[in-house]
């Protein structure tokens, strides 16, 4: 690893691996599946979506995202509605089981984070959350497909 970058790839591999792997509910096998996190949290920002919609946004093709949402709605963590707007497409909304079960898939992340930064000053946190932002934020330009922030 001779190269800054070489160690960046690396810590965030390994970076990945820990934010979703060490938590009590993930061991014990309760927790979000991480496609469905990552789905119902861009449903959440940005409220109902298609099968289309959700492709654009990811970069992925139908048919993966038809087995994601099709389990999604086994688990009923989401449903299928009519378009709002009134187009052909159905969409995908989050359910209140989805709702309770994505707001307890953060507290616990952010709490496992707590942990880990418990000895960390408030502004390497704060400079940390920056940098993080900054980073994924580069990624959305050059990918072309920006995440929607509160």
């Amino acid at each position: 690893m001779d190269k800054p970058t070489h160690l960046i790839e690396f810590e965030a591999m390994l970076l990945g691996r820990h934010l979703y792997l060490n938590s009590p509910r993930a061991r014990a096998g309760g927790r979000l599946e991480r496609s469905a996190y990552i789905l119902l949290s861009r449903i959440r920002m940005e409220g109902p979506m298609s099968i289309g919609q959700l492709s654009d946004a990811f970069g992925l093709d139908a048919s993966t995202l038809n087995r994601q949402t099709a389990a999604m709605l086994r688990g009923g963590l989401v449903e299928r509605i009519p378009d709002p707007d009134g187009g052909m497409a159905r969409k995908f909304r989050i359910t209140t089981e989805g709702e309770r079960r994505l707001d307890a898939h953060r507290t616990e992340s952010v709490q496992a984070l707590e942990n880990v930064m418990a000895d960390w000053n408030p502004e390497d946190v704060a400079a940390f959350a920056e940098y993080l932002q900054r980073f994924n934020t580069d990624i959305e330009k050059l990918d072309e497909r920006p995440w929607p922030r509160p």
